[in-house]
């Protein structure tokens, strides 16, 4: 396993968790919890999106069938920072996200990175999520706040990843992630 200082996409700060959530209904906002349960290829235990197949209500409209990429949503709490600093009030489950963290630049990812949690909980990053208008019906102009251009002009998402639950068990604020790179060469995040 590498360490923080040879893995793509960390900060140099020590990856952790700070929060982490569940909701039993579609909506747009989840309830932080003292601890989440992740079961392998299905999700977080008790959260409306866990499933097998997609389970966004989007997505199951065009096909029911397709392999839910979405099982886990993880947000860097430096995004909220940084959302607060632009005068919008939101923390941690605000946006959706099951797992908050910090020292983990998420969406510098590679396609396929591995984050093994102490209970041996271990998640493999699918891609990026894609903003929609359900950030402006939480907080109005969120979903602009939320992209942005790099210098060539290209499209940044910056409202979290997705992820699948590879092996079971808990995760809990204060939890330090383990990042495992894919095999070279890295693809980058596409939103799923």
């Amino acid at each position: 396993m590498a360490g923080t200082d040879d893995v793509p996409g960390t900060t140099t700060g020590t990856p952790v968790v700070i929060a982490v959530a569940t909701s039993v209904v579609h909506g747009f906002r989840k309830q932080v919890q003292a601890r989440i349960r992740l079961m392998a290829g299905f999700g977080v235990v008790g959260d409306a999106h866990a499933g097998v197949n997609v389970q966004h209500r989007s997505r199951v409209a065009r096909d029911r069938n397709q392999p839910n990429l979405r099982q886990v949503h993880l947000i860097h709490g430096e995004l909220h920072d940084e959302l607060r600093a632009r005068g919008f009030d939101v923390g941690p489950a605000d946006m959706g996200e099951n797992i908050t963290t910090r020292g983990i630049a998420l969406l510098d990812l590679a396609t396929g990175t591995r984050l093994r949690f102490p209970s041996g909980a271990l998640i493999e990053i699918t891609g990026l999520r894609n903003p929609c208008a359900q950030l402006d019906a939480f907080r109005p102009g969120l979903t602009q706040a939320v992209l942005g251009r790099d210098a060539e002009g290209n499209l940044i998402r910056k409202a979290g990843v997705m992820a699948i639950v590879l092996a079971d068990g808990d995760v809990s604020p204060g939890d330090r992630p383990v990042l495992q790179p894919p095999p070279v060469p890295h693809s980058p995040l596409r939103p799923v």
